[in-house]
C-alpha cells in the first residue's frame, strides 16, 4: 500500500523533528525543510499529498505562499501559527489553505485533520474519475463549471474566474443542490470533511468572496441567497449544457422538493 507523503515547512527544528517521528510511526512518509525556498525545490522533484506550513518563515510570508501554490496547483495545506488571531486564520482560509491551527497544538488533533483532509481528497479524485464518464458541466446564469478540470468561466467571453479551492467546492456543492437550504456546518463539513466547530464563521466568509466574483450585484445576489438562521440556498436554475458548450441539449437539475432545508 502507497504511503501519502507529507511535507513540514517549518523553521522550528524541533517541532519538526517531533512532528517527522509521530508522524512516521504513523505509516507517512515525511520531507521536512526549513525554508520557502527549500519547499520549492521539493516540490519541484516530487509529488506530495499534503503540506504542513508555518505562516511565519524566515524567507517568504506563508500567505503569499499560498497564495502562489493556489495560482496552480490544489495541493492541500494546513497552515500553522504562533498566532491565534481570527483575522490570520480567516486570510489563511481565504487564500486556500483546507485549515489552520495555532501552536501549540495536540499532536493527535493534527493527525486527525491529515487524516479526514486526505480521507476527502481520495473521494474527490474518485468522484472526478467517476464526472469523466459523464458530462462534466454545469451552468446557471452566465457561468459554466466543469467538474473535471475543476473551472468556472463565463458563458458569454469563455474568460476563466480564478477560484480557490475552498470557493469551488462550496460552489459544486451548492450547484448540485439547487434549490435546497443548506446550514453552515453542513457546507462546512461537504467542503472541508469534518464537522464545524462551534461559532465557526468559515463559511460565511468563503460565501462573501465567492458572491463578490459570481454575482453581478453581491450586495443584490441572484445566484446565493442567505436564509437567516438557518444558512444559504443556491437559488439559480443548474442545467447540464452539452460537452461543447453549446446550449441545445441540456438538462435541467431539480430536487425533489423545493426549497427544503437539511437539518443536521
Amino acid at each position: 500500500m502507497t504511503r501519502d507523503r507529507i511535507l513540514i515547512v517549518d523553521s522550528d527544528a524541533q517541532l519538526t523533528a517531533t512532528l517527522t517521528r509521530y508522524l512516521e510511526k504513523q505509516s507517512f512518509k515525511v520531507i521536512s525543510v526549513a525554508s520557502a525556498e527549500q519547499m520549492d525545490t521539493v516540490l519541484t522533484c516530487m509529488d506530495v499529498d499534503l503540506c504542513i506550513l508555518e505562516v511565519n518563515l524566515p524567507d517568504r510570508d506563508g500567505f503569499e505562499i499560498i497564495r502562489t501554490v493556489r495560482a496552480s496547483s490544489n495541493l492541500p495545506i494546513i497552515v500553522l501559527s504562533e498566532r491565534d488571531d481570527a483575522y490570520d486564520r480567516v486570510i489563511g482560509l481565504e487564500l486556500g489553505a483546507d485549515d489552520y491551527m495555532s501552536k501549540p497544538f495536540e499532536t493527535r488533533e493534527l493527525l486527525a485533520r491529515i487524516k479526514t483532509i486526505l480521507r476527502r481528497c481520495k473521494v474527490e479524485a474518485l468522484a472526478l474519475r467517476q464526472l469523466e464518464e459523464e458530462a462534466p458541466l454545469l451552468q446557471f446564469g452566465d457561468w459554466i463549471m466543469n467538474l473535471q478540470d475543476r473551472t468556472l468561466r463565463s458563458a458569454k467571453t469563455g474568460k476563466k474566474l480564478s477560484l480557490t479551492t475552498s470557493e469551488f467546492e462550496l460552489l459544486q456543492v451548492l450547484t448540485r443542490r439547487p434549490n435546497t437550504v443548506l446550514n453552515r456546518a453542513q457546507l462546512l463539513d461537504d467542503i472541508r470533511g469534518r464537522e464545524a466547530y462551534p461559532g465557526d464563521r468559515t463559511i460565511d466568509v468563503h460565501i462573501m468572496r465567492l458572491r463578490k466574483k459570481i454575482e453581478p450585484d453581491p450586495a443584490m445576489p441572484i445566484y446565493i441567497k442567505t436564509i437567516h438562521g438557518i444558512g444559504y440556498c443556491f437559488i439559480a436554475n443548474v442545467t447540464r449544457p452539452s460537452n461543447n458548450g453549446h446550449h441545445h441539449a441540456r438538462t435541467e437539475i431539480k430536487t425533489k422538493h423545493e426549497p427544503v432545508a437539511i437539518s443536521f
